[in-house]
Formats: C-alpha cells, structure tokens, sequence
C-alpha cells in the first residue's frame, strides 16, 4: 500500500510538472497575439537588464496556476488550510502581476502585500516563527509584538529575495528547486510529511517552468513568479519548524541561503553608498559574474550564451547550501556555523571581483 501511495504521488508530481509546462506554452504563444503580455518595452533597457529583446514576463500565472491545482493533491487533513493558504498566496501573486503587465508597483507596496499576506496566515494557524534554536531569543520570538514582526520580515525577506535573483534564465528557478526539495528532506527526516510533499508538489510546479526558462529564457518568472515562490516555501520552512521541533532552524535557513545571502548583500551595499535600498542596479552578484563572462570569456556580441552559462557557473554554489542544510538537518549548531562561512565565502569572493574588476578599469 505504502508503495501504491509512492506511485500516485509520483503521477500528481508529473501532473503539476506538465500543468506548469503547457501553462507556459500557452503564454507563449499568447503573448504573440497580447502585447501587454509580451514585456514592456523598457525591460531590455532598464539598469538591472540582463536580457536582450521582449520576453513575456508573465511565468508567475503558470506558477500559481498549478501551485492552485496542487490543492486537488495535498494531504487531506490540510485541504482547508492549504486552501486558505493558497488564497493568501493569491494576494502575493495578483500585485505582482500587476506590476509584470506593465502597471507599475513599488517595490515597498509589493513587500507591504507579503506582510499583509503573512497576517493572513498568522491568522489562519493561529501561530507564528517562535524559534532560531537560541533559547534567549526563543524565548523573546514568544511574545507576539517581537514575534510577529519577526516572521512578517522573515517572509517578506525570503520573498524579496527570489525576485532580486531572478536575473538571468534558470538561476531563481534552480534556486527555488533545490530548496523546496531540501525542505521536504528536513521534514521527512523530522517527521512532519505534510510539508515534505507540499514542497516536493512545489519542486516539481518549478520544474515545469524551468526547462522552459533555461537555458533559451522563452518566459520569465517576472515578479509575480518570483515573489510567490519566495512566500510559499518561507512559509513552508516557518511550518517544518513550528511542527516537527527536531528540524534546526538554521538548517531551513540553508535551504534558502542564495536569495537571502544576495538580499544581504543588497542592503549592505546600498546602505554604504547611502543609496535607496528600494532602487535597482546591476551589482547583485549574478549580474557580475555575468558581466565577468560577456566581457573576459565570451565578448559582448554574446549576451544570450552569457546568461545562461551564468547559472551553469553558479549552481554548484547555489545548491551546495541547501545540500549541507539537509546533511545537518537537525544539528542547529552545526548549521549556524554553515551559514557563517557560507555568507563569509560569497562576501569576500564577491568583493574580491569587485576589486579585480576596478584593477582592470572596469568599474
């Protein structure tokens, strides 16, 4: 019976996969005849630009589309919460959106609508992150008026972070992949199966769109995409700790270190150049590899193999987190220790080719 329950599960994996495949060919396609779906002109020539031409932007509808039908599969006890969870979702989603159409959103409103969303979901389990696996700090994370605000900056962290990552075809996608999977191996490890299957249904929604959005970049996330993954597996992480106490926090943290090491990064940055930490540019680290690829190796006359060779340089550092959050799924400390060598590498390396670059007169 137990193989017999594998099996069907496997089948509903392959059924969202293809849910969010054909979703996005049919944008695809209908972007030819929309085009409000097709970008905004501006896209190829904004300051954070990755991209050369017009690609629809509008992936997140594939994403939310089939993360929507994943309600038919989740586990039966959660059917009601999952839905309710899915109609917060849908707030994330539809500002997003708006934004991917060409109405334009601040990044402050888009991260207000995370928070708003995150109440919702307070609301709905009547609970929120109590714990980082430090007793002192656990201890404040108890009170509502210290923890809720914790959770809300946590998630809209975690969310913001998908989408600042997601510059060139594949990376916020793999990103996205891999810790959706690692969450589901700490929850299974940990005892907790309701979230090791909802994030695996989450793994494969991703995949569908992935092996359209790499390495040819045929449509993107856009914001809402990007944003909704962020929210969904945030929560997913919050629930793997508040339900299965053997999990490490900081091994969930792991899960999702790119986005939120590149988020870091991004405030630290901005903050020492006395800049808007809202307003985009071209530093994030994916964008300097890039620029490091299309000027030294490749040339400039080749922006399109640039991009997608970018994320086959950065996914072993992309996935190896993640990897060492499973491997240590239940040793805080341990993990905690990952983390801060982990920031430490990506700072340091990250600097060190900023340096490089200014020697080289590239600035």
């Amino acid at each position: 019976m137990d193989i017999e329950r594998i099996q069907l599960f496997e089948i509903h994996l392959v059924y969202l996969a293809l849910v969010s495949f054909f979703l996005c060919i049919a944008l695809i396609v209908l972007a030819r005849v929309v085009p409000r779906l097709r970008g905004r002109a501006d896209d190829a020539t904004a300051v954070q630009a990755m991209h050369v031409g017009l690609t629809p932007r509008v992936g997140g509808v594939a994403i939310f589309g089939a993360l929507a039908c994943s309600i038919f599969f989740a586990p039966e006890a959660l059917v009601r919460q999952y839905g309710v969870f899915i109609i917060a979702t849908a707030l994330v989603f539809l500002v997003g959106l708006k934004e991917d159409l060409g109405f334009r959103v601040t990044p402050r409103i888009r991260l207000l609508t995370v928070a708003v969303a995150s109440l919702f979901v307070i609301g709905l389990i009547g609970d929120w992150l109590r714990t980082i696996g430090w007793p002192v700090a656990d201890q404040a994370l108890a009170y509502w008026f210290i923890g809720v605000p914790f959770t809300l900056l946590l998630t809209a962290g975690v969310s913001n972070g998908f989408n600042l990552i997601d510059g060139v075809n594949g990376l916020a996608a793999l990103a996205a992949i891999g810790a959706a999977f690692s969450i589901a191996l700490i929850a299974e490890q940990a005892g907790y199966v309701p979230t090791a299957v909802l994030s695996m249904m989450v793994a494969a929604v991703v995949a569908g769109f992935f092996v359209l959005n790499y390495p040819f970049g045929l449509i993107f996330l856009g914001d809402a995409g990007a944003y909704t993954i962020g929210f969904v597996l945030g929560w997913f992480g919050i629930a793997t700790l508040l339900n299965a106490p053997a999990a490490a926090p900081w091994a969930i943290l792991l899960t999702m270190f790119w986005p939120l090491a590149d988020t870091l990064l991004a405030m630290y940055r901005r903050a020492r150049s006395n800049r808007d930490a809202m307003l985009p540019d071209r530093l994030h680290m994916h964008q300097l590899v890039m620029r490091g690829i299309e000027i030294r190796v490749l040339g400039r006359n080749r922006r399109h193999l640039c991009n997608s060779l970018t994320t086959a340089v950065l996914a072993p550092f992309v996935l190896i987190p993640p990897i060492t959050g499973v491997l240590l799924w239940d040793d805080n400390f341990a993990a905690f220790l990952a983390v801060l060598a982990f920031l430490g590498i990506f700072f340091v390396s990250y600097y060190a080719a900023m340096a490089a670059a200014r020697r080289r007169g590239k600035p």
